[in-house]
């Protein structure tokens, strides 16, 4: 393998050399050292990463390659480059696709660690940052992750069981809130939350998380926060605001007590009023793949009958042009039921394209999506309404940056 190493490199060379620009061929361990490697040359960021680049480079005999990129300039020709001269810091847990980052990044921040499981939605993640996330955070350790200004991350909601409680007690042990974390992936956060201490964090999370087993839930993450040292601020905000979408999450943002004080501070912005309808994100001519068989139509519309005599209302969303959908969920790729698009000429409705559910989420057109249909469903119905993050991150990041200034 030969890679010449003029003075600026770009990233298109350097996923040639590695053969990551073959969708067929699986990011191999190490890489996610490397490309972080890469993204933070220059800053103290990449020192944490420096050894385990070093090492994928010299086992994988990648010597070429290893003299451009420590002795060049990377240029990053993806669609959603790390910034130059960045305001603040962040890290991007739970990362999905990267919906978070996008709006932190828009706003002058800079990404100096990510973390995400899914093999398919890391790689939708590089196409389009230039960067393979980190795996299972539960088995990253804090002294892998970079100082940083906010801790981002859209966590999983699991229930936080008592037994851990019960057993502490019954030994005659003293436990608090970041105890009964243990066991569930908001420990993670908690756990680089108290090593790492950032100056702000951002979480998103599904409304019901605030009623969850009769608000205990909340009531523990909450308490785990407060424990941590952090001024603490929630409230669950629609992305149908932004985009045709009624999507309503929990936005929970907290500050360090010992930087910016127990005063009422922070305020969640004041959002526009929703104006965006289906048709807006449309494509003019979607493929007949995406319109429902008629056996499948037929399924759909026999069920939503059988449950309306039930007295209940599940059955399929179809949705005017002048209208906004539900909420897109990571199911949809099995029927597309709860979006359905109505077409003329007696055709059947059809689902949305890959590129609609991007839009829906508020994603620009020059977001890649290297994966298959189904995967792309899946990754848009977990992901975020972006502009929505960007709102709140705007409030934060002013909040943070008024605060260095001072």
């Amino acid at each position: 393998m030969n890679v010449a190493s003029p003075a600026i490199l770009t990233y298109t060379a350097i996923r040639k050399a590695l053969g990551i620009d073959n969708p067929k061929n699986k990011f191999k361990p190490g890489l996610d050292s490397l490309t972080h490697y890469i993204q933070n040359l220059g800053t103290p960021a990449a020192d944490y990463f420096r050894e385990a680049a070093l090492q994928y480079l010299d086992a994988n005999r990648l010597t070429d390659l290893s003299e451009a990129v420590f002795e060049g300039e990377v240029f990053f020709d993806v669609p959603f480059p790390p910034t130059e001269r960045p305001k603040f810091t962040f890290i991007d847990l739970f990362a999905g696709i990267g919906g978070i980052r996008m709006a932190y990044q828009s706003l002058g921040g800079k990404c100096v660690f990510t973390s995400e499981w899914s093999p398919m939605a890391q790689r939708t993640y590089e196409a389009n940052y230039g960067e393979v996330p980190f795996g299972d955070i539960t088995k990253v350790h804090t002294d892998q992750i970079p100082d940083h200004d906010v801790l981002l991350a859209g966590f999983p909601c699991q229930p936080f069981s008592i037994a851990g409680v019960s057993k502490k007690n019954s030994l005659g042990r003293q436990h608090g809130f970041k105890d009964e974390t243990q066991g569930t992936l908001f420990f993670d956060i908690v756990r680089i939350l108290e090593a790492k201490k950032p100056s702000a964090f951002m979480l998103e999370n599904v409304k019901n998380l605030v009623s969850h087993d009769k608000g205990n839930t909340f009531r523990v993450i909450k308490g785990a926060l407060h424990e941590l040292g952090y001024t603490v601020y929630h409230k669950v905000l629609d992305g149908k605001h932004f985009v045709p979408q009624h999507r309503e999450r929990i936005i929970i943002v907290g500050f360090r007590e010992d930087r910016f004080g127990f005063l009422n501070f922070f305020d969640f912005p004041d959002l526009p009023t929703p104006t965006a309808v289906m048709e807006d994100i449309l494509e003019p001519d979607a493929h007949d793949r995406y319109t429902l068989t008629p056996n499948l139509w037929e399924y759909l519309q026999n069920y939503a009958v059988k449950h309306k005599e039930k007295g209940n209302g599940f059955g399929f969303g179809l949705i005017r042009p002048d209208g906004i959908s539900r909420t897109l969920s990571a199911r949809y790729y099995k029927d597309g039921s709860e979006v359905l698009i109505p077409q003329e000429g007696g055709k059947n409705p059809r689902r949305l394209t890959p590129r609609e559910c991007a839009r829906l989420q508020g994603f620009p057109d020059n977001f890649i999506i290297p994966v298959s249909d189904t995967q792309a469903y899946k990754q848009f119905g977990n992901s975020v309404v972006m502009p929505l993050m960007r709102a709140v991150g705007a409030k934060v990041v002013d909040v943070i940056t008024r605060y260095e200034s001072q």
